[in-house]
């Protein structure tokens, strides 16, 4: 498992606030993020929308597991996405550094619903995005 997360990644993600994913606190349903991909990237704008639709799909869902303290890597969670939608609202570059703004604001039935918007270093929003995904503890996976 070490290796699989210290192993070089396309896209550079920079938590603003650290936890640890295999024993997370309770915590309110925010998260922030930067991230960009890793390199240099064309000049060709649908290239960097590929690029932030892929990065749109890390750490939203989690994103309403933190009020209940549980994490993708506890072996008796199931998590799976079931819907996801993203707007683009201006240009972007995904190769410099783009804030990814998370919340929740629900959570209930076996699903969790986020949110998300994304700004550039100018603070311009550039990108929303929604998402709701089965989320449920699974005793028999323990």
């Amino acid at each position: 498992m070490r290796e699989k997360l210290l192993c070089p990644k396309p896209i550079e993600f920079r938590p603003v606030t650290e936890e640890d994913p295999y024993n997370p606190q309770p915590s309110d349903p925010v998260k922030y993020v930067w991230f960009r991909a890793d390199g240099a990237l064309a000049d060709t704008p649908a290239l960097h929308k590929y690029l932030m639709a892929y990065a749109s799909d890390f750490g939203l869902l989690t994103t309403s597991m933190q009020p209940h303290g549980k994490s993708v890597w506890h072996q008796d969670m199931q998590v799976a996405s079931l819907d996801h939608a993203l707007w683009f609202h201006a240009d972007l570059r995904a190769d410099d550094w783009l804030l990814y703004a998370m919340d929740s604001p629900w959570a209930g039935n076996s699903r969790g619903f986020s949110r998300g918007s994304v700004f550039n270093r100018a603070g311009q929003l550039v990108a929303s995005v929604t998402q709701e995904g089965l989320i449920r503890h699974r005793k028999d996976w323990a």
